[in-house]
């Protein structure tokens, strides 16, 4: 299953994630954990919409979605709507 937005192509990007815990004397770190990698997924949403008249299940992520609600078009799309 892709993890893409079907708009504005937007898809997970990869990244680390590092925990720690606070050292009590001096406010020093006591102990570090290694950095681990991770991925950030795209907050998508199954969607359907309204394009040109004819209805379509789409995955969009929500900036998208905002987009659509507010100026009813978005990139080559003219007339678009939520159903």
């Amino acid at each position: 299953m892709s993890v893409i937005c079907q708009i504005c192509g937007k898809k997970k990007a990869y990244g680390n994630s590092q925990k720690h815990r606070r050292g009590v004397a001096g406010k020093r770190w006591l102990k570090r954990t290694t950095v681990t990698p991770r991925e950030f997924l795209p907050n998508l949403q199954k969607v359907t919409v309204l394009i040109n008249g004819i209805k379509k299940n789409m995955k969009l992520c929500t900036k998208c979605i905002k987009r659509i609600k507010k100026f009813k078009s978005i990139k080559d799309y003219k007339r678009i709507e939520l159903v």
